[in-house]
């Protein structure tokens, strides 16, 4: 299944256990599971239980750490869940699929799980209402294809309010692997980084462009206002039409945003002409992790034959290999001072 896709079909397809499990509730993401426990955090803040259930979000690849962690909550006197992608069937209490879709079916098991039913179909509404203005067949005015343009040939700089911390993290996981793009999440107090970064070299804010998400905070409407001189373009993506005023910037939310970054991701990757499956490499990787292969069988330290990992051609001191191939064989050297000399008038 093509991403584009799987987007479309994402609402409404959780399938898991629906119950609630006994509190107090506790919760950690390893591997293929630390986004979805970063953005269910606003649901379950505490991350290692004593009593109560531990939910532990895994992938096969994690699958070593995801026992450790599974193996103190149940000393310490938890019941633990274990929410996975593959492994082991004592590893495995709750299968959900890999790959991209992994985020959204992990977070809503453990919003049905902590007794929070309410905000997994709050978010599942916000879901379906973004599908239908984000998907293919909306060629006027979609959002998602729209900032897909803004980002095109740009590097994003991802901002968000404290109590919003996951969605840098998930719009920066969201345009490596589905735009193929890389993003520069901008953590903790934004201040310092804004107003200090472009000072010394001015051309540093040339091909960025500033992503704001979610609901502004008073720092950031001043790093804001900053990056306005700074960056060549400034976008704010706020929280959907239609979030449960009881919960503004909660769960579902948080997880409605992380579904509009996975469209605009999929349009970009479409813009660069590239595709928004996983890359092979990372499968590779995964499958190396697992303990399924020899890292060294799956090549992983270099592309395989006939792969160009390179976007654009490898320029050296502003010169292309064609011109130094017309230098005869002839090796310049370098001469550091005289460079200084020239770039001094000669002084």
């Amino acid at each position: 299944m093509d991403t584009l896709t799987l987007l479309e079909r994402l609402p409404g397809s959780y399938g898991g256990p629906i119950q609630p499990e006994p509190g107090p509730h506790a919760l950690i993401g390893v591997g293929e599971g630390t986004l979805a426990a970063h953005l269910a955090a606003t649901l379950v803040p505490g991350t290692l239980a004593r009593g109560g259930t531990q939910f532990v979000l895994s992938s096969a690849d994690a699958g070593d750490t995801a026992r450790d962690y599974a193996a103190l909550a149940e000393v310490a006197g938890a019941a633990v869940r274990r929410v996975s992608t593959g492994g082991a069937p004592g590893d495995v209490d709750v299968l959900v699929p890999g790959g991209l879709s992994t985020t959204y079916h992990a977070a809503q098991f453990v919003a049905h799980a902590s007794g929070h039913a309410d905000q997994a179909a709050d978010a599942e509404r916000l879901l379906a209402e973004l599908r239908d203005r984000c998907a293919p067949a909306v060629t006027e005015g979609n959002p998602a294809r729209d900032l897909a343009w803004s980002l095109w040939g740009r590097t994003p700089l991802l901002l968000a309010a404290p109590d919003a911390d996951a969605l840098p993290h998930a719009w920066q996981t969201l345009l490596a692997r589905v735009g193929k793009t890389l993003a520069v999440p901008v953590l903790g107090d934004s201040l310092p980084l804004v107003t200090g970064a472009f000072e010394a070299r001015h051309e540093g804010g040339d091909a960025k462009v500033a992503v704001l998400l979610g609901d502004p905070d008073p720092a950031m409407g001043i790093a804001r206002e900053v990056l306005e001189s700074r960056v060549d373009e400034v976008r704010h993506v706020p929280y959907p039409p239609g979030v449960n005023p009881e919960h503004p910037g909660g769960y579902a939310a948080q997880l409605a945003l992380w579904y509009f970054g996975a469209w605009v991701a999929a349009y970009l990757a479409e813009r660069y002409g590239t595709t928004a499956a996983d890359s092979p490499v990372l499968a590779r990787a995964q499958t190396a992790l697992a303990g399924e292969s020899d890292p060294e069988a799956l090549g992983l330290s270099a592309p395989r034959e006939g792969d160009d990992l390179r976007r654009t051609d490898f320029v050296r001191n502003g010169r292309d290999d064609s011109e130094d191939e017309a230098d005869d064989g002839v090796e310049e050297d370098y001469d550091e001072d005289m460079d200084e000399d020239e770039e001094n008038g000669g002084r």
